[in-house]
């Protein structure tokens, strides 16, 4: 397994779970089941097809975070699941609160010490999760903070839903609506993204709407073609910031592999498949991609496309060079749009005041370990 950009602690639970390593691979990973594989799985091992709803409302609707509180689970069967699975459970290692707009961004080390970023963003009409899919990104946006040490690996099923449950467990509120748009690209992960959704939205857990749940990509072409085979009622946002294929490419090197009129073409595919809108991202950087003419492009690149732009002043990281234009040019950026009947909104800005940008407060956290 690879640990690249981050230092274990060297704890006795880490100390463990090394000298364990070589046995994983036969091991179960028993959270990230979805319902009928579960229901296979206790059958397998002998036990009453009932104990699978039991299993799963612990797991996946009450959030237990050790076999010993599942209470009506016997106690053989506890000692099976010790013996033939692993049991995800995400530890806390901090949570900044913004004092602005009480957005709280959580750290969360995984079982092999990699650390992954989460977000809650408390709305009037519910609270909203951001999770990662990814510990790292290969992806290499210039202005992204996630992709500065590359891609460690991919998060399991029950990693990705543990970011949903450690959060409803630390505040004690429901979660409503789920983003995965956090660190990592979600369609590098496509499988693992899958039973994920599957298990988010199955009614023996968290049930929540497909329309509550919000996917993001960068442009990987034919994932959304493979997305749009399975006819789901999420939202599907794609990260375009910018109009013409010589910026994106600047901006985004995913661009090398797919032009940027292929990935709108995907789009429309999408929609026509779906019938679910499109939401396109638009981070906005100063002189880079807030000028007027970048904004008729933009017209003429979406048109007759049914979608919702997003204009994201962009976040600075240190790292990057990027600067936010002035408030002024990204409401004249949208006023412009507007004039084409575009629909368009410049996101709220939530959490400036603690690491806000995707990947900061990972990359800090790892600095001060190393340092």
């Amino acid at each position: 397994m690879r640990r690249e950009g981050i230092r274990l602690r060297k704890n006795g639970r880490t100390v463990q779970k090394e000298m364990n390593d070589q046995n994983r691979g036969e091991l179960t990973d028993i959270k990230s089941l979805p319902y009928p594989a579960l229901e296979q799985w206790i059958l397998e091992n002998g036990e009453k097809k009932f104990r699978a709803k039991q299993l799963y409302q612990w797991m996946h609707e009450k959030h237990v975070d050790s076999l010993d509180a599942m209470g009506n689970i016997p106690g053989s069967l506890k000692e099976k699941i010790r013996r033939n699975c692993t049991f995800t459970v995400l530890e806390k290692v901090t949570c900044q609160v913004s004092a602005q707009d009480g957005t709280r961004k959580y750290l969360f080390r995984l079982e092999d010490g990699n650390m992954v970023e989460s977000v809650l963003m408390p709305y009037k009409h519910g609270n909203s999760v951001c999770i990662s899919s990814q510990a790292g990104c290969r992806m290499g946006c210039r202005f992204c903070a996630s992709t500065l040490d590359g891609l460690v690996r991919n998060l399991t099923p029950a990693e990705m839903l543990e970011q949903v449950y450690r959060i409803s467990a630390d505040t004690g509120e429901r979660v409503s609506n789920v983003v995965i748009m956090g660190t990592g690209e979600p369609l590098d992960n496509f499988e693992n993204l899958l039973v994920f959704l599957t298990m988010l939205t199955d009614e023996n857990g968290l049930n929540i709407s497909q329309r509550n749940v919000t996917v993001s990509t960068c442009g990987i072409i034919p994932k959304i073609y493979a997305l749009a085979e399975k006819k789901l009622q999420i939202t599907l946002a794609v990260s375009l910031h910018a109009s013409s294929q010589e910026k994106r490419r600047k901006l985004m090197p995913v661009a090398e592999a797919y032009e940027i009129h292929d990935l709108i073409q995907a789009c429309r595919d999408y929609f026509a498949e779906t019938g679910r809108r499109i939401t396109f991202e638009y981070s906005l950087a100063a002189g880079v991609n807030d000028q007027a003419q970048d904004a008729d492009e933009l017209a003429q690149l979406i048109r007759g496309l049914p979608c919702h732009i997003n204009l994201i002043p962009i976040n600075p990281v240190k790292e990057r060079d990027f600067a936010q234009p002035p408030q002024k040019a990204v409401q004249d950026f949208q006023k412009r749009l507007e004039k084409y009947r575009i629909n368009v909104t410049i996101r709220r800005e939530m959490g400036r005041d603690i690491d806000g940008a995707c990947g900061q407060l990972r990359k800090r956290f790892a600095e001060r370990q190393d340092a």
